[in-house]
């Protein structure tokens, strides 16, 4: 199996393009500066995943700018921090603010040259505006939780996804599903018969920091350690 056997890139967003780790943790600010106790950046993380994953199955028609307040309630409720509704409401706004990891941008910008690119993505679509300016590339697709009214790792978002690129004339075995997350994406691209491509952007780190414990690995099919991995990976036999 090679880069080049495929026509499609879908992709997970936050996590693997943009860096959402050190977006929630400067959205949280205010709230961490209110803790009696010193909480490390992976326990806020994990903490933050855990209450995260928790609304989306309860709440999976409610857009991300608005469940992420409730996100921010818990986690105050959990630490004894008292916090105003504004101050939920502000975090849920912080989504497209969140920085572009630095490689994002020109790796986007050559992968673009050689497949089509698409989104599938746990957003809302005001938020994702804020976002796609971010890392500068016009995606054919873009599909948020939004569109389908459910939270990936929910089987429907894979499957509206492939029926949409079935509709635009796109088959199964020409897309390679690129994502970080091995809980939200690696694991329904397995059992939706899709290549992956981990964007192990947590290498360096242990844990799995925002995003859910996916109990059992996930396979996958290519590994590389940031966006500019890949495409450096994809271009070095066209150069040779």
């Amino acid at each position: 199996m090679k880069l080049t056997d495929f026509k499609v890139l879908t992709f997970d967003c936050y996590g693997t393009l943009i860096d959402w780790e050190s977006g929630i943790i400067e959205g949280l600010k205010p709230l961490i500066s209110k803790l009696g106790q010193e909480l490390s950046r992976d326990q806020i993380l994990q903490a933050h995943a855990r209450h995260e994953s928790s609304q989306q199955k309860w709440t999976p028609t409610k857009r991300y700018q608005e469940l992420l307040p409730i996100v921010y309630k818990r986690l105050a409720e959990e630490w004894g921090v008292s916090v105003t509704q504004e101050e939920c409401m502000a975090y849920g706004q912080s989504v497209k603010k969140w920085p572009a990891f630095t490689d994002s941008v020109g790796a986007l910008q050559y992968l673009k040259k050689h497949y089509k690119l698409v989104i599938l993505s746990n957003v809302d679509n005001v938020s994702f505006v804020g976002s796609n300016e971010r890392l500068e590339v016009e995606f054919d697709a873009i599909y948020t939780a939004e569109d389908v009214g459910s939270y990936k790792p929910n089987d429907r978002n894979f499957e509206y996804m492939l029926e949409k690129l079935a509709g635009l004339g796109i088959e199964k075995h020409e897309i390679l599903h690129t994502a970080e997350s091995m809980f939200h994406d690696h694991g329904p691209a397995n059992k939706h018969g899709l290549a992956s491509c981990w964007i192990y952007r947590r290498h360096d780190k242990e844990g799995f920091g925002a995003t859910t414990h996916p109990v059992d690995m996930p396979k996958y099919d290519f590994r590389f350690t940031s966006m500019a991995e890949l495409a450096k990976a994809h271009q070095e036999p066209l150069c040779g």
